[in-house]
């Protein structure tokens, strides 16, 4: 079911991309205050970028999200990601040149 509103899609200034784009159709981590920023600063692809960005985070350092370290470890970088200086790899992480 479809609505005029849903026609209208929110847009805005993506931090991460620099340009106008659809936004995130919900807060994420509802409830705190990066969410909220993230929210109203974040377009959907910035936030798919994010995504790809945590995996390998999560991978590489191995964390455990049940854990409350592994949690506010994520919330730092994304903070960095979206509104800091940037992202630093992992020790000795490399990219692949090509994919399957």
């Amino acid at each position: 079911m479809s609505s005029a509103s849903d026609a209208a899609e929110r847009t805005v200034l993506c931090v991460k991309l620099k340009k106008e784009l659809p936004a995130l159709k919900e807060v994420p981590f509802e409830g705190h205050p990066l969410g909220q920023r993230i929210y109203d600063n974040v377009s959907q692809d910035g936030w798919k970028m994010w995504v790809e960005h945590m995996k390998m985070l999560m991978n590489e350092y191995r964390l455990n999200l049940g854990t409350k370290e592994a949690q506010d470890f994520l919330i730092e970088q994304m903070e960095q990601y979206f509104f800091g200086t940037g992202v630093t790899l992992p020790p000795g992480y490399t990219t692949e040149t090509a994919k399957p």
